[in-house]
């Protein structure tokens, strides 16, 4: 089966409505036996003085989607997968809002899980996605990478 390059990206935060969606979506699918979730949310983190009240991510988006296939293809090739979803957003995420959600599925539970937590920690580290920390009292904001 050939996979070609998704998109990753949602506007704005990803919703409990999508989640859910994504997840019985799959209820028809009985080969898969196990399924991995991560849900990354925005903190809010104390900075000079100052909250974090949201995330305003940005991205080179051509090259992220096709950094994010190169990913996708590396995580199918050594985990047995049934399935694989990312979404990741883009503009301002609000504290406590979903800001990645990153779900496997395999016939075991082993395989979804390590397979998820690589899939997180490569994301975090190759996209080119990055977040501005949006302060409350504050009109400096601080970029972290995310």
């Amino acid at each position: 089966m050939t996979r070609k390059p998704k998109n990753i990206f949602v506007e704005g935060p990803i919703s409990s409505e999508k989640i859910a969606k994504s997840i019985q979506n799959h209820s028809s699918k009985t080969n898969i036996g196990a399924h991995s979730i991560f849900l990354g949310q925005v903190r809010a983190d104390e900075k000079e003085g100052s909250v974090v009240r949201a995330i305003e991510y940005t991205a080179y988006e051509e090259m992220a989607l096709q950094k994010a296939f190169e990913i996708r293809e590396a995580i199918f090739e050594k985990y047995n997968l049934t399935c694989m979803h990312i979404y990741h957003s883009l503009g301002e995420v609000k504290t406590g809002e979903i800001c990645l959600f990153v779900f496997t599925s395999s016939k075991h539970r082993k395989m979804a899980i390590d397979a998820c937590e690589e899939l997180v920690e490569r994301i975090k580290n190759e996209l080119p996605v990055w977040g501005k920390e949006l302060l409350e009292n504050s009109d400096e904001n601080w970029k972290v990478n995310t």
